[in-house]
């Protein structure tokens, strides 16, 4: 291959992958389908299940003038190949082509299909349609959705290719091509998974995702999967009326210091330990008093000079290793979170300086 085609063959994967997921720099500088098709999508607060008919709609329809755009760039950037002739072209780009053109007029043909009779036939369309009632259709419900969506008290979380919209009476997941839509007092949801993230995209802050599946008893409503942070777990089970199971036995992080105590224990078991002596017995935790003291404070630490790095301390050991941590974060800036891993705080007993690397498990 020249290298004029490998590198159009390169920037055109980055090109897809980013105009498809998305970033962060991408939403920024508009470039989007909502930001550029947006006078014909109208507005998502006037008319929400209207706009994601519109929009996912679009979405499919773009998306797949992809590979027929590769081609065409194709033709510019390796002309030695007369990709514009078709006739020149090899076996494979023409294959390519009539590929590329096929699944054009195909998802064309689908979205004009979904189109007719005022979108009745979308997929999001004919869901709301199990709700309707015998002498309406999906019409009153989207009237409903949109309603709803209007209140400034609704719960709103999640990127925006797996966002989460939760009001009074609906349970939403709104998705590249598709809104599930769920009615509340026809679900309930299950925490099926949680995975801990030593640091978050945003912050330098732990975080914990929780996965719940939304199943309803309307059997043409298929189940669907949300995720959110787990502190916006509370805030979740206010908004909403449906039962919550925890089929997983999932221990649920709701607060910053529980994130944190977490992510200070994995670090303390990758600490080197500390044997203690022959003849010498643990006594309880005096912070809890519940079981034994299973941490000694060493310099472990590499940091020398200043007034503010590591000391030594010489205290036995004292305290077990959740009420070590629970003293650790208290001694934090709670505004500033992404600090507390490097930070030091002294000995809650003879206040010697020290940090998380200086913390080891007894042995």
């Amino acid at each position: 291959m020249d290298s004029p085609e490998v590198t159009f063959t390169l920037a055109y994967i980055v090109f897809t992958f980013c105009f498809v997921f998305t970033p962060d720099e991408f939403r920024s500088a508009g470039f989007t389908i909502q930001n550029l098709f947006s006078g014909w999508l109208g507005s998502e607060d006037v008319g929400f299940i209207q706009y994601h008919v519109r929009r996912s709609s679009l979405t499919l329809l773009v998306h797949s003038t992809l590979p027929l755009g590769y081609y065409m760039g194709m033709c510019i950037a390796a002309p030695e190949k007369n990709l514009g002739n078709v006739y020149r072209a090899s076996e494979g780009w023409r294959a390519f082509l009539l590929l590329s053109l096929t699944s054009q007029l195909v998802i064309l043909g689908l979205v004009i299909y979904w189109s007719r009779h005022r979108w009745s036939n979308h997929p999001i369309s004919r869901s709301l349609q199990a709700y309707a009632l015998p002498n309406s259709g999906w019409g009153a419900v989207a009237v409903s959705v949109n309603t709803e969506f209007r209140r400034i008290d609704k719960f709103a979380t999640g990127p925006p290719g797996a966002r989460v919209v939760i009001t009074d009476t609906w349970i939403m997941k709104v998705t590249t091509y598709y809104v599930h839509v769920a009615l509340q007092r026809d679900t309930h949801l299950t925490v099926t998974e949680s995975k801990q993230h030593q640091l978050s995209p945003d912050s330098a802050t732990p975080l914990q995702i929780l996965t719940l599946q939304v199943s309803s008893i309307n059997p043409e409503i298929k189940p669907f999967n949300i995720r959110l942070v787990s502190t916006e777990y509370d805030e979740l089970r206010e908004k909403l009326h449906a039962p919550i199971r925890n089929a997983a036995n999932v221990l649920i992080h709701q607060t910053i210091s529980d994130l944190f105590l977490e992510t200070f224990k994995s670090q303390v078991e990758l600490n080197r330990p500390y044997q203690l002596p022959s003849g010498q017995e643990l006594e309880p935790c005096i912070g809890c008093m519940q079981i034994p003291a299973c941490t000694k404070l060493l310099r472990l630490c590499q940091e020398e000079g200043d007034e503010s790095s590591c000391q030594q301390c010489y205290c036995r050991p004292m305290w077990c290793l959740s009420c070590l941590g629970r003293w650790f974060a208290s001694r934090q800036d709670q505004q500033r979170p992404e600090t507390w891993l490097g930070s030091r705080v002294p000995c809650p007993t003879c206040r010697a300086k020290f940090c998380i690397l200086d913390v080891a498990l007894v042995q």
